[in-house]
């Protein structure tokens, strides 16, 4: 694949980004993507090392505004008595106490990571009709709110009507299990 702004190198910092639902992907070779505004991400683009999971983990804390010292170094889980800083080198927990433990600085992180501190998960295409359906709803009702903030409202109706579809199907497959 070739980069997309110079159409000449190989691509190899690919992008994604998804932001209100919207994924966008963008490929750039090392030169461009060091010029682009869309790579700049305050970590320094360093190609040819390993990127680890603690790299990774240290940029997202950075990017946050970091962790004051002294908090970090005062951290640690009751339970297991692994310190935050430890967890910051690792990228690994000790225990699900961990959890609580460093939860206000987990969350905040997890969140920015994922997008959501709920995860949702997979559902089998087979076996998840119904659960399928209501998670169906619900992005569409976020959707729907999105779409009424901005003033979309040609795109507000079609969310509606394809919500009452939806619900009216869910509706209709809880009847036939009944």
């Amino acid at each position: 694949m070739l980069c997309q702004k110079c159409n000449q190198r190989e691509a190899n910092v690919h992008i994604t980004k998804i932001i209100n639902g919207v994924k966008t992907e963008m490929h750039f070779c090392e030169e461009c993507a060091r010029e682009s505004q869309e790579a700049n991400m305050s970590i320094p683009l360093t190609f040819g090392m390993p990127m680890s999971f603690q790299n990774i983990l240290e940029g997202f804390m950075e990017m946050m505004g970091g962790i004051p010292q002294q908090l970090v170094e005062e951290i640690s889980c009751p339970v297991c008595h692994i310190t935050f800083e430890s967890f910051k080198q690792t990228g690994r927990l000790g225990c699900g106490n961990c959890y609580s433990a460093f939860s206000d600085n987990i969350i905040p992180l997890i969140k920015r990571i994922h997008g959501s501190i709920q995860h949702t998960g997979k559902v089998p295409k087979r076996s998840g009709g119904i659960l399928k359906i209501k998670r169906d709803i619900d992005k569409l009702k976020n959707e729907l709110k999105i779409a009424v903030a901005n003033e979309e409202y040609e795109k507000a109706a079609k969310l509606r009507d394809e919500i009452k579809r939806l619900e009216e199907r869910l509706n209709n497959n809880k009847q036939d299990k009944e």
